[in-house]
Parts: C-alpha cells; structure tokens; sequence
C-alpha cells in the first residue's frame, strides 16, 4: 500500500504546528491580527486566501501555516489536500475546528505509485490531529481503500493479470475470514462461458478466472458487488490502435472498486451477507480467440451474437451477474470501465450511474453528494435493449448506429440480472487524467465512497 496508516492521530494536545483557515472574505480581518514582518511574509508569497492557497508564517523562532478555502466553516474532502501536498514533513493542527471530512483528502494527497520508481526527493509523513478520535479508523479506511484502487489501476498489465488479482482477493479474503471461491479451466467454461470465451486467447499465465468471496452471518441480508476485471484489453480481433491500447491496464478497474469496496464494508463491520465477484481475464489476440459473428452461450441461459470483440466487458459481465442474481440479493452493484460514451456523456471525473429503482439512484447521489464522490444518472431506457436485436441469437453484444452508448451497454447487463432485484451500475473511468489536489494523477476510485455510504446507511 501506498499511503501511509497513521497520517491522522488523535489529539491529546501534542505539540502540532498550526493551520489557520481563511477565505477571500475572511483574510483582511484575519491579517490585521498578524505583526508587520508576518503580513510581509503573506504578501511575499502572494497568499490573498484564495482557494488551495498556502501561506507560511513565521512566529518567533516557530512558524504556522495558513491555508485558502471556500468556507473555513464548511470543509469538503479536499480543504487541507493542498496543504498537506506541499507542507514539510510534520506534526499539525487546524487552528479553532475539527478537519472533520477534510481529513479523507489530508491522507489521499499523501499518496503515491512507488512499486517501479521511488521519489528519494519526497517529503516525509505530514500527520493531522483531531479530536474526533472515534471518526478515524473509519477516514483511515476510506483513504486505504481510494488507494488501492488506485494501487491496482496503476501497475501495468503484466504484473496485473488475473492471477494478480486473486492474489489480492486472496489477502484481503485471509484478512477478513472470508470464504474464497476461484473457478478457471473446464469448470469456467462450463459454468461461465462468457468469462472463458473472451479470456482464452491469453497466455497461460494470464488464464481467465472467476473469482468469488463471501463474507458474513448468513442470516444477514444478502448483497453482491461485481467488478469487471479485464485487466489488459487489446479489443480482441476487433483490435484498438496503439493509442487506444495505451491506458487498457486500467481496464480491470472495476474489479479492483468491487475488491476495495468489499474490504471497506468488511473493516465496517456492515450487517450483510457479501458477494464479491470478479470475472478476471485478459482480452488478447492469438488463434483461438473468440471472433466477431461468434455465438456465445451464457450462464444465464442467453444466447450472444458478437458483433465486436471490444465490448467483452459486458460479457463477462454478464456471467457473474448472473451467479450474482442467483444468491437471491437485496442489491447489486457493479462497478466497470464499460464505454467511452459515458466519458463523452459526463466526463472523466463523474461515474456514470445506472439503477433500476429511483430511490436507489437518489441515495447512490446523496450519499456521494456528501462525501465528494457524487455519481450522475443516465437513463435504463427499455427502449434501448432494442438496438441489440439479434436474426440469430437471443441479443448482440453490441451496436452499429452510434446512440446512447452507455445505455445500450448497461441494457445489455440488465438482461442477465434476475427480473425484481435491486440493481446498480457504475460505469466508471477509474482513471484521474490531470492531478488535483488530494487526488494524483492515474488510477482513481470514482463512486467508491457514494457506494460505500450508501451502504452504510442502509446496513450500518
């Protein structure tokens, strides 16, 4: 892991180095209570308090920091990120309040991708007190888990396979007592035969795999997260260009939400019955892979004309939903990098939602309204499911004519998940193109927080 556990302490009244917390509005009144020398200082550095501003102050033979909000009233997630980016390693305190959710992103800002290059340059831990003792374990684990996301995204296909992720399924099922479950060779292709079509053309040592946990008192209502895992996607003989193979490592983001969400909800203690599940395989290109006008059988019973190799999320998708809708859950989440037109829809940094009940898609919302992790809703149009008419099969896997690509795609998953359960989908970029603070550039966990809390609500 890649962030440190104990940047956020309890405050027994340590010796910490003060951050006072000022806006645009706030400052002029703020300063009239600094000596000369220290307004000086402010001036120099250009601080007027505006947002993720930073000013140092010296104080004596000490010095305290200064930092730019909104509203010091109001902190979000990401109030105290920029401070704690570009402070020096140390001991620190917000002046006249709790950090309170500004604590997630103090931890987050902290992170970095070290498994190939080390930063010998990098600032030490920048350690954040508060008094609200019994609210840390809770922000300790939400940053653990943003940044195993973010950790899992980031390594490169080929120490990323699916064979990597059962290793880390395998630690965090050890980890949490859970009941591990993996299924691969003649028992995948029966059993999930999507799952095997599109995996077999990888080498040996990247084979296809189901990977299945569960965890809790059977008596608890039962839940399942799903996590598209291809962890390295070529588009098959329907092949992407170089260029568009280039961030395919970042594929199998959903499978690593469905793993760090699955881990949050066991260090919680949520009251469920939890399914994780995770179709894990690479979509490579050799002889034996599956073909555009392929017929594929389902688990679900379903028939799939494929009409393009590169839609293969969906199809794996599609088997471990299926296995999902058969443990008879309350919900169903899933979480995957499913379509570029959910990107063109909303961009990169809103998870594109899709539910069957509105009352579910209001509290995915609300629940990452509250933690800055909110989603956006886009239509489960029935309609839609008419673009994936198939002459010879039960549906296509995907569409010709352009429209509604995110939808279509998720009207595609709603085939293989039983008529009458709740259901939720993320399509998700995982990914962070440009760096904010407390949130770097590259892998990224994208409706993690709003899953978790809804949850939360729900069965906390």
């Amino acid at each position: 892991m890649t962030i440190a556990t104990d940047l956020i302490q309890p405050d027994r009244g340590q010796e910490a180095i003060a951050i006072h917390l000022v806006n645009t509005d706030s400052f002029d009144e703020f300063a009239k209570g600094l000596s000369g020398p220290q307004r000086t200082a402010l001036t120099a550095q250009k601080f007027k308090g505006g947002g993720y501003e930073v000013g140092i102050v010296p104080d004596g033979e000490s010095w305290f920091a200064v930092g730019g909000v909104a509203d010091p009233a109001e902190l979000s997630s990401w109030c105290l990120a920029k401070l704690a980016e570009v402070l020096p390693e140390g001991t620190y305190r917000v002046a006249g309040r709790q950090p309170g959710p500004a604590m997630f992103g103090w931890q987050t800002a902290q992170y970095e991708f070290t498994r190939y290059h080390k930063n010998d340059d990098a600032e030490g831990p920048r350690v954040l007190l508060t008094e609200d003792v019994a609210k840390i374990d809770l922000c300790v684990a939400e940053a653990q888990a943003s940044a195993l996301v973010a950790d899992l995204v980031n390594t490169p296909a080929e120490d990323m396979g699916p064979a990597a992720l059962e290793a880390e399924a395998e630690r965090i099922a050890k980890d949490h007592k859970a009941d591990l479950e993996v299924i691969r060779g003649d028992a995948l292709e029966t059993g999930y035969p999507m799952v095997h079509a599109v995996g077999r053309a990888a080498a040996r040592n990247h084979a296809p795999r189901l990977i299945h946990f569960t965890w809790g008192d059977k008596g608890d209502p039962e839940i399942a997260i799903v996590g598209k895992g291809v962890c390295f996607d070529s588009g098959g003989l329907s092949m992407k260009t170089g260029r568009g193979m280039l961030l395919m490592k970042k594929d199998m983001g959903g499978g690593a939400h469905a793993l760090a969400l699955s881990e949050l909800i066991m260090k919680a203690g949520l009251k469920v019955r939890l399914h994780c599940i995770v179709p894990a395989v690479e979509n490579a290109v050799a002889g034996n892979a599956f073909r555009p006008g392929d017929v594929l059988n389902s688990r679900k019973g379903l028939t799939v004309e494929i009409s393009n190799t590169d839609a293969e999320g969906r199809l794996i998708l599609g088997d471990a939903l299926a296995l999902a809708s058969e443990q008879e859950p309350e919900l169903i989440i899933d979480f995957a990098t499913l379509t570029g037109a959910a990107r063109v829809a909303v961009g990169p940094d809103l998870p594109a939602l899709f539910t069957r009940r509105d009352q579910t898609a209001e509290q995915l919302i609300a629940a990452g309204r509250d933690h800055d992790d909110e989603p956006w809703r886009l239509p489960l149009w029935d309609p839609y499911a008419d673009y994936l008419k198939s002459q010879i099969a039960d549906t296509d896997n995907s569409h010709s004519n352009g429209f509604a690509g995110a939808s279509v795609a998720a009207s595609f998953l709603n085939k293989f998940v039983d008529d009458g359960l709740d259901w939720a989908h993320f399509d998700t970029f995982a990914w962070r193109p440009t760096a904010k603070p407390g949130r770097a550039k590259g892998g990224a966990a994208l409706g993690l927080r709003a899953a978790f809390h809804m949850l939360r609500g729900r069965y906390g």
